[in-house]
């Protein structure tokens, strides 16, 4: 659905996406060997935006992941709409002061301001939370002017717009050939409490859902563009965050499978414990799932126990990795280092645990401490949060900071060693082929089409 506020007056709305700065998880380094691939993942929330404005208000989407906004976009809009995370704020910053140069509002909602609204004074309007009635009175105060404000203004959600009540995101506004996998939003929210996790603070715990006939319109909207990748990833923050609602949505997205002759394969993020749920990875294993994140964050039941991660302590961790790739689903890892736990056999453990799980793909990261969660509170009432960009996290660890760095330099250049790494891909396309899927290992997560 569309906004419902009435308006009088016609604006030209720019969205404008930030750029990522090349990371690993983004798979950057990778996008030469893909025709046509100049982009991670579809900007899901912005795009929603984009498609719920008023029909009379003509709308641009530029994300500066494929190309920058020029002079000429900008001198076209009346107003400029921007979303983003924390690792994109220097990003975000620099398409503001573009847009002031062209003489134009700014509007910035999204995670980062939502969580932390202070680091953004030079925007003009901030939209906290998700879309809802703040973005009801954002596009009321633009249809009473475009002009800038002479402070800032702050637009806080109460009042969410239920799932069922999202528009399609605007597809029919990006190149969806130029990405490498497609998004799909099913659920929003996690039931758990982990540490270092903001997603209930920001979006609940109880999970919000989309019907199974959203999930399905999505997916025709963007087969109607040629060339679009063949792999959809579910944004969702967990899942099986609400267990019975992804086992009654499985079969809808199965009978769209099998009346398409299987166009899509799908991959998604959830906890561990989905291992537990055989009837749900049978239906995605029907369904062409191919790939699972999961947020394994330590082999370490310690501390797992104490970033209240108690979830993977319940199900036997390398069991568990084997049900899942027994189910074709390819398993890639987060990893979390320099941990309060953290002791001299942290290293020696994690390196057995890439060894023995074979799962391929971790992405090892340093601790950060983000607002808005446990871990941001605590840190912050110990005096150990950390304000210096030189560092490589905001965290004062309890080891010494360039032993904890050094650790995860080695622990990542073990894992990405070439010729372990290749073994562990081999490794997965053995249960793969057994469970009947009928493309092998990782490479399916991506474009398949080498440049010419």
């Amino acid at each position: 659905m569309r906004a419902s506020v009435p308006v009088k007056n016609r604006r030209r709305l720019l969205c404008v996406f930030p750029h990522y700065t090349p990371a690993f998880g983004t798979f950057n380094h990778a996008y030469r060997l893909m025709k046509g691939v100049r982009a991670f993942m579809p900007p899901q929330g912005l795009l929603v935006i984009a498609a719920y404005m008023p029909q009379a208000w003509p709308v641009r989407f530029i994300d500066e992941n494929i190309r920058k906004a020029t002079d000429a976009d900008f001198a076209w809009a009346d107003a400029v709409l921007v979303s983003g995370m924390h690792v994109q704020a220097a990003q975000i910053h620099d398409i503001a002061a573009r847009a002031h140069a062209a003489g134009k509002v700014v509007m910035l909602g999204g995670p980062s301001v939502s969580a932390s609204p202070e680091m953004y004074p030079d925007i003009d309007y901030l939209h906290i939370g998700e879309i809802g009635d703040a973005t009801d009175q954002l596009i009321a105060r633009l249809d009473e002017s475009v002009a800038r404000p002479s402070a800032q203004l702050r637009f806080e959600t109460k009042d969410r717009l239920p799932l069922q009540d999202f528009p399609i995101p605007a597809y029919d506004l990006i190149p969806l050939k130029s990405y490498l996998m497609l998004t799909l939003q099913f659920s929003s929210g996690c039931p758990y409490l982990c540490e270092f996790c903001d997603i209930p603070n920001l979006y609940g715990r109880q999970p919000r859902l989309k019907t199974p006939a959203q999930i399905t319109a999505e997916l025709d909207a963007m087969r109607k563009q040629k060339g679009h990748p063949p792999v959809v990833y579910f944004v969702d923050d967990n899942f099986i965050g609400n267990r019975k609602a992804a086992k009654d949505m499985l079969p809808h997205l199965l009978a769209w499978q099998k009346q398409h002759d299987y166009p899509l394969q799908f991959a998604c993020e959830a906890t561990l414990n989905i291992a537990k749920q055989p009837e749900i990875l049978k239906l995605m294993r029907e369904c062409s799932f191919l790939g699972i994140f999961v947020g394994i964050e330590t082999p370490e039941a310690d501390a797992l126990k104490a970033m209240r991660k108690s979830q993977n302590v319940a199900v036997p961790m390398m069991e568990s990795i084997k049900t899942l790739n027994d189910y074709g689903l390819e398993v890639t890892s987060g990893i979390i280092l320099g941990l309060d736990t953290d002791s001299d056999d942290t290293e020696v453990r994690l390196k057995d645990f890439i060894d023995i799980s074979r799962i391929p793909m971790l992405t090892i990261n340093l601790l950060q401490a983000l607002p808005k969660t446990p871990l941001w509170d605590r840190l912050k009432l110990a005096g150990r949060l950390e304000d210096d960009p030189t560092l490589e996290s905001n965290v004062r660890f309890l080891r010494p900071y360039q032993e904890v760095v050094s650790m995860w330099r080695r622990c990542i250049a073990h894992a990405n060693d070439p010729e372990r790494l290749f073994a562990r891909f081999y490794h997965q396309a053995m249960p793969t082929i057994r469970s009947g899927c009928s493309r092998v290992s990782t490479i399916r997560w991506m474009r398949p089409t080498p440049i010419a």
